[in-house]
Formats: structure tokens, sequence, C-alpha cells
């Protein structure tokens, strides 16, 4: 059975506990700390004039070219990490610089929207066929 498709967050959103532990995750920001005998990441982004941080756990995407100061986009799952708190086991690691970071935040709200108006929209009841 395959997990669950991941949503978007951003590193406030995971940071603040909006996000369960064991759920699927794709999050976004710049690359500020590779602890590789830790095999510990940190991405930084922006948000509301302050700065947000979250760890990523890069065990299963190691080796790995780091770039510090480059945008990456993490596919992973949240867990609870003692000392540090909400962190994302990484799966998928990649290099995404060069992303306008604004516009990507506004297509996520976009789709957020969309998909939240979807579930609160009463479906279109099936026509049913007419027999010729």
């Amino acid at each position: 059975m395959l997990p669950t498709a991941a949503v978007f967050h951003f590193p406030w959103e995971i940071n603040s506990g909006e996000v369960q532990e064991g759920l699927s995750v794709r999050v976004l920001g710049r690359l500020v700390c590779y602890q590789p005998e830790e095999s510990r990441a940190t991405l930084s982004a922006q948000h509301a004039s302050k700065e947000h941080q979250v760890v990523i756990h890069t065990l299963f995407v190691e080796p790995f070219n780091p770039i510090i100061g480059a945008q990456y986009i993490v596919l992973g799952e949240i867990e609870n990490a003692e000392g540090v708190g909400a962190m994302v086991r990484a799966r998928v690691l990649n290099c995404v610089d060069g992303v306008n970071v604004a516009l990507l935040q506004k297509a996520t709200n976009e789709q957020r929207s969309f998909f939240r108006e979807r579930e609160h929209t009463p479906g279109d009841a099936e026509q049913p066929a007419h027999a010729t």
C-alpha cells in the first residue's frame, strides 16, 4: 500500500505544531546548515519578517553534495525528535535553486483554497443516463 500524497507545508507551519507526526510532507527552504556526522540539515524560510527553521534528517538521502544558501525541496515524514522538536525525515532532497519562492507560496495557497472550496461545495449529482 502506498503512503498518502505529501502535502506542501512551510517551515513555520511545521514548527507551530500544525503538522502531526507521521504525516508525509513537502517542505521548501534555504539550506543554512549541514552536519554530516549527525545526518542533519537545517532549512530556513522567511515569513512575516521572521526567520523560521526546520531540521531535516538526511540519513536516507546521503551522500549528497550540499550547497549552503541554495533552495531545497524535501519530501519526507514528520517525526518528533528529542531536543529538536518536529523534524522531517527526508526521503527525497532536491536542490531547486532559482525557484521563485513568492510565486510557489502563492500557488500553494491557491491550491489549498481550491481544495477547501471543493470539500465544502456539494458535489454535482451525476445525471442519470437516458435510454435512447
